[in-house]
């Protein structure tokens, strides 16, 4: 039977790019070696760092405007501490939408005074704050555009004096913004770039050096920056199946091309959440993300036949996050609108069966 992945991270990727991954691994550039045997300081895999970085800013339009990608481990988490480093000398700004947001917050308080000048927890983080203002004393504002586990997307960024962060684990790459409105963005590889074990930060330089602390190494980024993202030896595979996923979107035509492509997906299970008596939306609608569909039924009495058709159907990843229950599509660049099809039909099939 097929199967139809709607896993939120790690997550599906492009078929392709599993196949041409997968050849690396038993032959690399034809050199009868492994991908993950070779050295990372040889030329073959340097050219696969140095192609992962220009097709990130190149996706972003930000190649020739002060900016640098990087690919680092320790995952999203690690850039909560990380951000606060290199950026936070006296007072930072954070906007609380969710779980990953507060993670966030938690990790800055570390290095200075946080204002919290808006959060959604009063309602389980169902919206996105809107109205709030921002002080202009701060060293940086940071948010987070997509929350995976609440299924919200901040729809419009904040103008503001300071340098902008955005944490993009989850929306990376999958629509169309002005992406020099940021001075840093970073974002995990395992939801639209790759798999899990490295993450991407593009940073612009010259918001960097103005903290009075000392950073450690692994933790700098301008250190980071000095060694192309080779400081210590690189995850070679997640960044290679990164460059391989970021080839196969600029193939396929781009941020553009798949902000088309994630807007027919979400409008489809959208729709049929809103229609269908059985099933309500838990994300205010004029903040729903097309990324993370997350959705409940009205009455619980129908979970039981509701996962048997969807095992049937070979739906997999769809049961939400314990902090909202119910259900959740997560529906990332690489799913096909088909998939979703199944996902309608299966709850258009439970609504017979009621």
């Amino acid at each position: 039977m097929m199967k139809h992945n709607f896993s939120a991270g790690p997550c599906i990727l492009p078929q392709e790019v599993f196949k041409k991954a997968s050849e690396a691994i038993l032959n690399f550039n034809g050199l009868d070696l492994s991908l993950i045997e070779i050295s990372h300081r040889s030329k073959d895999f340097v050219e696969v760092m140095e192609q992962a970085q220009a097709l990130a800013l190149e996706h972003l339009n930000l190649q020739g405007k002060g900016y640098k990608a990087l690919f680092l481990q320790g995952g999203a988490s690690t850039q909560f501490l990380n951000v606060a480093y290199n950026l936070l000398n006296k007072k930072a700004a954070y906007l609380n939408t969710g779980t990953w947001a507060s993670k966030a917050i938690k990790e800055a308080k570390l290095f200075g005074e946080l204002v919290e000048v808006a959060s959604s927890k009063d309602a389980n983080f169902n919206y996105i704050p809107k109205g709030y203002d921002i002080p202009s004393d701060i060293d940086y504002f940071h948010c987070t555009s997509n929350n995976t586990i609440f299924g919200t997307q901040i729809k419009e960024f904040p103008e503001v004096e300071a340098p902008l962060v955005c944490d993009m684990s989850s929306d990376i790459f999958s629509r169309v913004l002005d992406f020099s409105k940021f001075d840093i963005i970073y974002a995990g590889a395992q939801k639209n770039m790759g798999p899990a074990g490295t993450v991407l930060v593009v940073v612009k330089e010259e918001v960097l050096g103005k903290v009075d602390r000392a950073i450690p190494s692994m933790l700098d980024y301008r250190v980071q920056i000095g060694k192309d993202s080779m400081f210590n030896t690189p995850p070679v595979f997640a960044v290679y199946v990164s460059m391989l996923t970021l080839q196969w979107l600029k193939d396929l035509g781009g941020i553009a091309e798949i902000e088309k492509r994630n807007n027919a997906k979400a409008e489809l299970i959208y729709n049929e959440i809103d229609r269908n008596p059985l099933f309500k939306g838990f994300a205010a609608k004029e903040d729903r993300s097309p990324m993370n569909a997350t959705f409940n039924l009205v009455d619980e009495v129908h979970k039981d036949t509701f996962d048997a058709l969807a095992k049937e159907a070979g739906l997999n990843g769809i049961n939400g996050h314990r902090s909202v229950g119910g259900y959740r599509a997560s529906m990332y660049n690489a799913l096909p609108i088909e998939s979703v099809q199944v996902l309608v039909d299966a709850m258009q099939e439970l609504e017979k069966k009621a």
